[in-house]
């Protein structure tokens, strides 16, 4: 049985994640909620969580000692497929613009920085179901439909350098990446936890994936 190393790193959907990932993985994954190194390096599949600033998620998971080191070693030395979820998923950039600057993991090159819709009336944080578009030929991503709806709350968002790394777009007041991947790495803005069968899927293909 494959091993799914959760982390925990102080991150507030970790129950929920669980939850939903124990719910799909049907006796085929064992989820392992941890800040173990040694279970993180020799995990089959890694996911990383996150709600809240990406400036205090990146602090929290820095203060468990040697938890994105065994990240490393199995997502870039072994090769095994990662997820990250909503802050999760910023922290693979560069830097993030949230209460000053603070560097991110760099796994995918780019930066996070806050929406700024051109409307006032359109209310900051995004929180709420919004359809997904120009969905890419992915793995993950494909079985998305165009306009397929999926669940969103946040204030920031994760823009990459390379627009090929964009594996589809969400708007709200303006176009904003939903999904990204790099190789063997992946993520996602909005929380397929709450995103009720369409995350779910997303998830089941996770644990299928194969990079």
């Amino acid at each position: 049985m494959q091993s799914v190393a959760l982390i925990d790193y102080g991150s507030g959907n970790l129950r929920s994640a669980e939850k939903a990932l124990a719910r799909i993985a049907e006796g085929t994954a064992e989820i392992v909620v941890t800040h173990d190194p040694d279970l993180i390096a020799k995990a089959d599949r890694v996911v990383l969580p996150g709600v809240g600033a990406f400036a205090s998620c990146m602090a929290g998971l820095q203060a468990r000692a040697g938890v994105i080191e065994a990240m490393e070693a199995a997502v870039h030395g072994r090769g095994v497929p990662f997820l990250g979820i909503c802050v999760g998923m910023q922290l693979l950039a560069s830097r993030g613009l949230e209460f000053g600057e603070t560097p991110g993991l760099g796994w995918i090159p780019g930066e996070v920085r806050k929406l700024e819709p051109a409307d006032p009336a359109i209310k900051i944080p995004h929180m709420g179901w919004n359809a997904l578009s120009d969905v890419a030929d992915h793995p993950l991503f494909a079985p998305f439909r165009n306009g397929e709806a999926v669940y969103f709350t946040h204030s920031f968002a994760f823009f990459p350098s390379d627009p090929a790394d964009v594996m589809a777009y969400a708007e709200h007041g303006d176009r904003f990446p939903a999904a990204v991947a790099r190789g063997n790495v992946a993520g996602v803005q909005f929380h397929p936890e709450k995103s009720q069968k369409p995350g779910l899927a997303l998830l089941k293909r996770f644990l299928e994936w194969r990079p």
